[in-house]
């Protein structure tokens, strides 16, 4: 592909599968420009067709694969593809699938300039759809296709850019399906029919069509270029310089990056002139360690003194009370018994222990013998003990002697700390000023300088932050101005189209048979074993030697239909149709050495290196513009170069798959491949 063909219609440039802790890309470009042929290579179950449904699902399918690695590690879907040559970017969520995808300029490594615009998949007719987006991209915005083709009074429903994809991308389960044309689904199969009349410009009541879609997008056009001139009245109140060329972001950048760089180099001078300084800054450093050791110990001694003097309150007060509590038995004589109880009368003596027994009641009594007092007997059972009121005024009175000591220890240390404190932090001011004394006339002169460029750099970046708002507000006009412009371009090709119509039946007469002759050319070219009579009949069903490619077999089902879906991708890259101008194909070698059923016949009288050097020649030649991708288990040598991945479910060469840090047990290695026919 050369720089002056800018191909038309979509390409796919680069996949992205955002995770939570990493991403997973897949890209289909070299050296910025996108590649014409594009295989994905590896082993079973590696993420090969999961790559190509990704992309399908950024281009607005319905489902995206929901393997458990996938739902795991994957949060969006980021499809980097060229619409008619201009960069944008899709994403989609992943896990439910999105109702909405998000669509900017640019590629997945420039920042955005503009907040993404959302499209919705539903309806895809809606203006604001994704589908009408890549349509107007393929020359098919406004299309619509008639439930019933042979009733003009029919309803009609909006071209779908899904019923679009039948024709850019061969999945697996349609390769060699006995069903290719939908021939289980009357709807789906007439649909199929539509597409491609479409996509050729053949079909029934074009001009009808025709005429209906110019005014659909005259309608859509009148509303673009209201917007746009209502975009470009509020940019011009906003920031009338973001109509006057391109903002100056480039030179702020510029203006910015040299002030960082002369503010570096002033930091290094600024070091380098003050290294003779090194010795004053160490003094100054252990000078203020040491006064702030001095102030730390100052306060643990406060915080010390400030926590003994309640406490040697508290032992003085108990002091206090000890001694109350010896004098009151001398202040107050013991409670004796002088009176009877019983008559009243007093008694002749007081009572006492006798013998071990009270005189008063006979009652046995502990020793020892004499004067009774009330509770004297009952504090020398065994089970009560008096309190020895001397013994805890000794212990007190030495607790407190000792708690004053060490209080007075601390008050007299304290002044002396104090005093040390003091000079340590005289001498760490005189080491400051000393500092300050030598590097002063030094420093000033950078201190200066660097005030400057910091002003210098604050400027620089509020020019920055406003030339990116003018250029955000100038990537809107450019976007709603390209809108435009390609809607102009779309009503005037319809108008030119309308102008040159000729008989709808003979054109499309025509296409079947170029359509035609390119399938009998590509089964040629394959080696087909035992070819007769090739061709696609008017209802696009492909035929060979007189039966349908429903009665052949397995291995036969699968050349007949990557035959036919090559030969209208073919044709249509050649005669410049609105097709989307790039076509994937999942598995080419099914039946014949991969999976699926084995068919030794057409195995054996097939190379798949054919199938792959008639893609090389072509993209070569004639389909220089177009774009292939193909997932294939095997790919032979001739396409080495082409091979963007390989997959190999090995943990010991990677990447393993698609989901490359998502690995399985080494037992699963063991499983033997199926034999490769050349």
């Amino acid at each position: 592909m050369t720089a002056m063909q800018t191909p038309q219609g979509i390409r796919i440039r680069r996949l992205r599968l955002a995770g939570i802790d990493r991403n997973y890309d897949v890209d289909f470009t070299t050296d910025g420009r996108v590649r014409n042929l594009s295989v994905v290579a590896g082993a079973f179950s590696s993420g090969k067709t999961a790559v190509l449904e990704f992309i399908a699902y950024g281009l607005g399918a319905k489902r995206h694969p929901r393997h458990q690695e996938v739902l795991r590690k994957v949060r969006s879907c980021l499809l980097e593809v060229e619409l008619s040559g201009e960069p944008h970017v899709i994403e989609r969520s992943v896990g439910e699938p999105s109702k909405i995808a998000y669509i900017r300029r640019g590629t997945l490594e420039e920042p955005a300039l503009a907040p993404a615009e959302p499209r919705r998949l539903d309806p895809p007719g809606a203006a604001e759809s994704l589908s009408t987006l890549l349509l107007s991209h393929s020359k098919l915005e406004g299309v619509q296709l008639r439930e019933a083709p042979t009733r003009r009074e029919s309803r009609t429903d909006p071209l779908s850019f899904r019923d679009l994809m039948w024709l850019a991308f061969l999945p697996n389960e349609r390769v060699a399906d006995k069903n290719f044309l939908f021939e289980n689904d009357r709807m789906r199969r007439h649909k199929l029919r539509q597409v491609v009349d479409v996509v050729f410009g053949v079909h029934d009541d074009r001009a009808v069509e025709l005429g209906n879609r110019i005014q659909e997008l005259e309608a859509r056009l009148t509303h673009a270029k209201n917007e746009l001139a209502a975009a470009r009245a509020f940019v011009a109140e906003q920031d009338p310089t973001a109509l006057d060329g391109e903002p100056a972001r480039h030179a702020a950048e510029q203006e910015l990056a040299d002030i960082t760089d002369q503010l570096a180099q002033l930091d290094q001078r600024a070091r380098a002139a003050t290294d003779f300084a090194a010795r004053l800054r160490r003094e100054h450093q252990q000078a203020a360690q040491e006064a702030r050791r001095a102030a730390a110990v100052i306060r643990d001694r406060e915080t010390q003194l400030a926590r003994m003097m309640p406490l040697r309150a508290q032992y003085a007060d108990d002091l206090l009370k000890l001694g109350m509590l010896a004098q009151a038995k001398q202040l107050f004589d013991p409670l004796r018994v002088t009176t009877c109880p019983a008559c009243l009368h007093q008694l002749p003596t007081s009572p006492a222990a006798d013998g071990g027994h009270c005189s008063l009641c006979q009652h046995e009594v502990p020793p020892p013998d004499g004067p009774l007092s009330l509770g004297t007997a009952a504090a020398h059972t065994p089970t009560e003990t008096q309190l020895d009121v001397a013994a805890e005024i000794r212990s007190t009175k030495a607790r407190l002697k000792e708690i004053t000591t060490y209080i007075e220890n601390l008050d007299t240390s304290l002044a002396t700390l104090k005093l040390q404190a003091e000079d340590a932090s005289l001498r760490e001011e005189q080491a400051a000023a000393a500092l300050d004394e030598a590097t002063s006339p030094t420093v000033s002169t950078y201190l200066a300088a660097r005030d400057d460029l910091h002003r210098r750099r604050e400027q620089a970046l509020r020019r920055l932050e406003q030339a990116r708002n003018t250029a955000k507000l100038q990537e809107s006009l450019a976007k709603r101005a390209a809108a435009v412009n390609r809607q102009e371009a779309q009503v005037a090709g319809l108008r030119e189209e309308l102008n040159q119509l000729g008989d709808a039946a003979r054109d499309r007469d025509a296409v079947v048979d170029r359509i035609s002759n390119r399938y009998a050319e590509l089964l040629r070219a394959w080696h087909y074993p035992k070819l007769s009579d090739p061709r696609i009949n008017a209802d696009l069903t492909p035929f060979v030697r007189g039966e349908s490619y429903r009665e052949a077999s397995s291995g036969a089902r699968t050349l007949l239909t990557l035959a036919w879906q090559l030969a209208v991708f073919e044709t249509a890259a050649e005669t410049g149709a609105a097709h989307p101008g790039f076509l994937m194909i999942d598995s080419p070698q099914k039946n014949l050495g991969h999976g699926g059923v084995y068919d030794a016949v057409i195995a054996d009288a097939v190379s798949i290196g054919d199938f792959y050097h008639h893609l090389s020649t072509w993209l070569a030649g004639r389909g220089a513009t177009a774009q292939l991708i193909i997932a294939d288990n095997s790919p032979p040598p001739l396409v080495e170069n082409h091979v963007v991945v390989r997959y190999s479910r090995r943990e010991d060469l990677p990447p393993y798959g698609l989901i490359d840090d998502e690995t399985e047990s080494p037992r699963t290695h063991a499983r033997p491949e199926p034999v490769q026919r050349a």
